[in-house]
């Protein structure tokens, strides 16, 4: 059983947070609300993100897995706006998912939970270093970056107490940095560089207009780790 009734923007961003990664994903029910956890096919991103029944206008729901195609499940949900309602119900019988929005209604046809990638762990990882920024400050450094390059680089300068992100062109380069009074929180430690694809780290925030702040925290560029925090409260 699912039946719910959920704001748009706290659907959008739930589902935002989710497709920049997969195609498909299994979208976890519970009577305390939605769950999703999925890794981009190259093991280089993962999102674990969740909406608690609390945040919905009306839900209901019995514990399950529904394979979802976020491409179908995320236009039919942008065919509404903010402030609008969106409603889901489950038809138990024939595995459909019904979305309903401004008068609208789309009826989706779900995947069998069983052929989609198997939901990954969380690693447990030794983070001592955390930087939490705003996330048009982190927005603005990436779109600079790419500008110049392929590749950026988050660094935690310990000794200055600031925040670089960089990245250099065949002929260009870009510095961004984010002093230690300008950060919402951080935690020095003997982080050294954390190394990531450009590409990932557009992909990764690229609801930039939803994003509230940001948060990386890494120890070397073997062991990193970026969750952002958005209306919807999910790491």
């Amino acid at each position: 059983m699912f039946n719910a009734t959920i704001e748009y923007e706290k659907i959008s961003d739930l589902l935002d947070s989710i497709d920049v990664l997969v195609d498909e994903c299994k979208l976890q029910t519970s009577e305390n609300g939605l769950a999703i956890r999925a890794v981009d096919p190259a093991n280089v991103g993962m999102a674990d993100a969740s909406l608690h029944a609390s945040e919905c206008k009306e839900f209901e729901a019995s514990d399950g897995v529904l394979g979802i195609d976020l491409d179908k499940l995320t236009n039919s949900v942008e065919m509404g706006s903010q402030g609008d309602l969106i409603h889901l119900e489950l038809d138990q019988e024939t595995r459909k998912l019904t979305i309903k929005v401004d008068g609208l209604s789309y009826t989706l046809a779900l995947i069998d939970p069983d052929s989609i990638r198997e939901e990954p762990d969380i690693p447990e990882l030794d983070l001592p270093a955390e930087v939490t920024i705003e996330g048009s400050q982190l927005n603005r450094g990436i779109q600079a970056a790419d500008m110049v390059g392929d590749h950026t680089t988050l660094l935690f300068n310990d000794e200055a107490e600031e925040f670089e992100i960089n990245a250099e062109g065949d002929t260009d380069d870009v510095d961004y940095t984010v002093k230690s009074d300008e950060m919402i929180d951080y935690t020095a430690g003997e982080a050294g560089n954390l190394c990531s694809q450009l590409s990932i780290s557009n992909r990764s925030i690229r609801p930039s207009r939803k994003l509230q702040r940001s948060s990386s925290s890494w120890v070397n560029r073997s062991q990193s780790r970026f969750t952002s925090q958005r209306t919807v409260g999910w790491t």
